[in-house]
């Protein structure tokens, strides 16, 4: 049974003075993705989607390399739109990510609203599986959505506390009939369990 596989990119370099889309993988992230590929975690993978933000393209090339297919770049499945207030200090990116997730049909900040954040990534993943998938299908992208994605998937209300803890997570589901099989979970604790497949 093929599988849809979700990830968020893990640990960035911060710069305040980089539009947040532009930031790239830390040297952490990069040591992260290519002890997952050399876990074998997603051997089973046989397409490879990603965000057009640098982050998600940088955890999403060697993965496709490795797995010897392209990446299908679609920019329309980038984080929530955060740009009104930009780079935020982390306590202050906190508070208003709650309230991103408390009022989704409020544009908390100027920020893309999650209904509509929600709308986006959901009408994506439907035009990605209009396509007949063979073996699994890895999305590489973000916690906000990705988190939105999963309680549209799972029939929850938007609430954060369906979000990731700390980037580098992922989250299943079974296709095509997109029942849930587990939500996020940090990918090294799946290295060994029910992702991997001998």
């Amino acid at each position: 049974m093929a599988r849809l596989l979700y990830l968020s990119h893990p640990e960035v370099e911060i710069d305040p003075e980089v539009p947040v889309p532009d930031w790239g993988l830390s040297a952490t992230g990069v040591r992260r993705v290519r002890n997952w590929i050399d876990s074998g975690v997603f051997d089973t993978v046989t397409r490879v989607v990603s965000s057009a933000e640098r982050k998600a393209v940088e955890t999403a090339k060697p993965i496709a390399r490795a797995r010897q297919c392209e990446v299908e770049v679609r920019p329309a499945t980038h984080e929530n739109d955060r740009s009104a207030t930009g780079y935020l200090p982390a306590q202050e990116f906190e508070e208003v990510a709650n309230a991103f997730f408390a009022n989704p049909e409020s544009a908390v900040r100027g920020w893309e609203t999650a209904v509509a954040a929600q709308t986006r990534i959901v009408s994506e993943l439907d035009a990605v599986l209009a396509r007949p998938v063979s073996g699994d299908l890895l999305m590489v992208g973000h916690g906000g959505v990705g988190t939105l994605l999963y309680c549209h998937l799972a029939g929850l209300a938007i609430d954060r506390r369906h979000d990731q803890t700390g980037g580098g997570c992922l989250w299943a589901l079974t296709l095509p009939s997109r029942s849930v099989v587990h939500g996020w979970r940090a990918v090294e604790t799946l290295i060994s369990g029910s992702v991997r497949r001998h």
